[in-house]
Parts: C-alpha cells; structure tokens; sequence
C-alpha cells in the first residue's frame, strides 16, 4: 500500500471513530451544562417545575411565579406577574443553557414585551428583563417548596384579628392614600380602589373565619399568608370559573359555585395546611382540601416557605364589608 492509500485510510477510520462517538445523528457531544427544549435532554430537564420568582425593579422588588413542563417534547410555561392570574406564556425556550421566556406588553402595561432572560445556578434561577420602564430589571428565581406536612396539626384556640371598633392591629398598604378603610358599624370597609389591609401578624397554617358583605358590582378577596387570594366578588359573572366567588383567585374554582348574594352576610371558613386548601362558605364545602400550585398577582412576596400575614384587598372597585376575622393557629 502507498503512503497515500495509507492516509486516505487512515482518515477513514478516524471519521468512522468519531461519528461512532457521537451517536448517531449528531456530529459531536453537547457541551456540558447546556440545555435545549428537545425531550429527553437532561438539562433542560432540570429547570423544569414550579419557580418563586422576584422581580427587582430600581426603585422596589414585585414578587412573581413561573412554572415550566414538557408535553410531548414541547416545552411550556404559566406565569403570574405583578398582578392577575396565572396564564400561558407566549414563548418560552432554553437554548444553550439560557432560558428565555416572554410576558405580552398586554399583560404588562408596557409598551413592548417583557423578554425574560436567565440562568440555572444549582437551584436559583437569575437574570435579567427590559422592565415596562424602559430601564433592565434583575430578577430570580428559587424552587417553590412543597410544603407538604409531616402531621395532621391540632389547634390552638381561636384569636380575633378584629375588634369591631378600629383598626388596631392592622395597616394600609399605602399610607398616604387619600381613599382609606373605615369602621362603620362594627365592619371594615373596603375604600374602592384604594390600599389594600394588612394584619401585623404573621402565621403558617391555620382556620380561618372571615363574615363579609359584598355590596353589587363589587370586588374584594382574603390573602392567605398574604400570598393567595379567596376571592370575593359580584362582578366577574363573564370571567372564568376560577376568578369567581369563593376561588383561590386564578388556580381553583369552587364546586359547587354558591349564588351570588350581593348586598348580604356571608361566611368563609378557610383551612390552610402547607399549600393544600378547604373552602366552606355558607357552610358548603366548596374547595376541598386541594393544593395551591403558587402565588396570586399582588401577593406581598413569594417566599412561599415563609409565614405571612392575612390581608383583605381594598384595591379593586365597590364597596365590601368586614364585620369578623377569626384565626385559629396550628400547634
């Protein structure tokens, strides 16, 4: 054999080699650490489930949510911005390590998308975003825990939160809105489109009996934990099931759905155990005992792992009336 005949073998056999290596179908090995939205890749496997996300603005921080999952190769995501309900994302993909997902201007209040852009570290997520104003936003992003209980609690004895005459032990959001809640009548009022209401404390799991009056056309909600709503409404008839009275605003929707009995006094009883949840109103079981998957849009944070305080929503419009508010802690 020709020392020609010889190197013509010779690159042969090491372009056999290296195909052979590779596997079939791919010219080389995908570097370590990266990832892409094909099924079956390890990497991007990694990223998937649920995310308690922070966005850090200039001048505060919003708390936010993501979940990813993969559906016959197809990787997809529901998100719950600064505010609203968890909804499909347009776009999402991981390329290269990178995950890149997108908010529509529409669900923003800004005039372009909001184009998310970030990095798996171990367990945190982090990158960066152009924020509705114009300027780059920081966010992360930690794994939402599971919050499942070891044990069936027992119960303390039941504390009032209110005390039927002022607002001690509680505070306004925004503490120079000119719109603010009122005790009339042995009630705190709602102020339309005002500050929302917090309780100083703060709890983990615990019942929970709320008697409110929603006036027509009105909007309220509890926040459990301040992180998610039980909505109270006579207003969202046209919306989906889960924005209706009685849901966890966006997630679950009650079953059976009670009448709506604007102008008159009703009753929440609310069990909270890790993020799985019981609804009774009126005294008809309507969520029973179901989980939570994460945060509603204007929670005051999502360090779901954290206790919380109840807060009652003054932001939205009408006029809703609280005369009772009655936790009972676990042990």
């Amino acid at each position: 054999m020709t020392w020609k005949k010889t190197a013509f073998a010779l690159v042969i056999v090491l372009v056999a080699f290296s195909v052979g290596f590779a596997g079939p179908g791919h010219g080389m090995r995908r570097p370590a650490g990266t990832a892409s939205s094909s099924g079956g890749d390890i990497s991007t496997k990694a990223f998937l489930g649920r995310w308690d996300l922070t966005l850090k603005a200039p001048d505060r921080e919003y708390p936010s949510w993501l979940e990813l999952t993969e559906e016959n190769g197809t990787l997809k995501a529901q998100m719950v911005g600064r505010w609203g309900n968890a909804r499909p994302l347009p776009k999402v993909q991981i390329v290269n390590g990178k995950l890149t997902f997108v908010s529509p201007k529409e669900e923003e209040d800004s005039k372009t998308d909001l184009v998310f852009e970030g990095f798996l570290n171990g367990d945190t997520l982090a990158g960066t975003l152009n924020g509705p104003d114009g300027k780059t936003w920081q966010w992360t992003g930690v794994r939402a825990p599971s919050l499942k209980r070891a044990h069936a609690p027992s119960w303390g004895k039941p504390v009032a939160l209110f005390n039927g005459k002022d607002l001690s032990g509680w505070r306004m959001s925004d503490p120079h809105a000119t719109k603010v809640w009122k005790v009339e009548d042995g009630a705190m009022i709602t102020p339309g489109n005002g500050p929302e209401l917090i309780n100083g404390s703060k709890f983990e799991d615990f019942k929970l009996h709320v008697e409110f009056n929603c006036g027509p056309d009105s909007n309220s909600g509890v926040y459990l934990r301040g992180r998610y709503e039980v909505q109270i409404e006579t207003e969202s008839i046209e919306e989906p099931p889960s924005h209706h009275m009685g849901s966890i605003y966006g997630f679950l929707a009650p079953q059976p759905e009670q009448p709506r009995r604007p102008g008159e006094w009703q009753t929440y009883d609310i069990t909270l155990v890790g993020r799985t949840v019981t609804v009774v109103q009126n005294g008809q079981t309507t969520i029973d005992n179901q989980e939570i998957p994460g945060i509603t849009g204007g929670a005051l944070d999502s360090h779901e792992g954290l206790p919380g305080p109840i807060y009652l929503q003054g932001s939205e419009k009408g006029r809703v009336a609280f005369r009772s508010v009655v936790i009972t802690q676990a042990l």
